[in-house]
């Protein structure tokens, strides 16, 4: 058994001076994706989450899949490369309350460390924000990426509660 250290952060718009400041890069494409196409999501679950010990979705049938992703209040924005290569994405939940769910957010292994994730993190931001949320939270964990709980902080996202528990492998 195995000690992680789980954490659960938000970032408030009407709090946070960084607000104000969020750009969108243009470099790469970040682009919506079709409601229909729940491989995308299931094939970013299970290679990013291969690394993370990602594990709740991995039983799921593809009727669930698609029940999953097709929902109205589910989306999930791809980064893209200049030749249209997968870079990574993330799947962002909106609630009724104005405040918006980072569910996940990861980049494939070997594009890791290249700083995808701040210009994911950037859009997540960027499009939250158009969108009038409130706030935007997220959990994560010290079984994620080295750089994940940094990326947030640097942003602006406030640690609201920590936790420890036991993970079995």
């Amino acid at each position: 058994m195995k000690k992680v250290q789980r954490y659960f952060l938000d970032f408030e718009f009407s709090k946070n001076y960084k607000a104000q400041s969020i750009q969108s890069e243009n470099q790469l494409k970040i682009v919506l994706n079709d409601k229909k196409n729940y491989e995308i999501n299931k094939f970013f679950y299970k290679q990013i989450g291969k690394d993370h010990f990602w594990r709740d979705r991995l039983v799921w049938t593809d009727k669930q899949w698609l029940k999953y992703s097709s929902s109205p209040l589910l989306e999930t924005w791809i980064l893209k490369d200049e030749k249209n290569d997968l870079i990574g994405y993330y799947e962002i939940e909106k609630h009724d309350n104005k405040e918006f769910e980072l569910i996940n957010m990861g980049i494939l292994s070997e594009h890791r460390s290249k700083g995808y994730g701040s210009h994911l993190l950037n859009h997540v931001l960027k499009k939250s924000f158009d969108n009038k949320a409130n706030k935007v939270w997220v959990h994560t964990c010290s079984l994620d990426h080295k750089f994940a709980l940094a990326n947030y902080l640097s942003r602006g996202f406030k640690i609201f509660k920590k936790e420890q528990i036991d993970f079995v492998a």
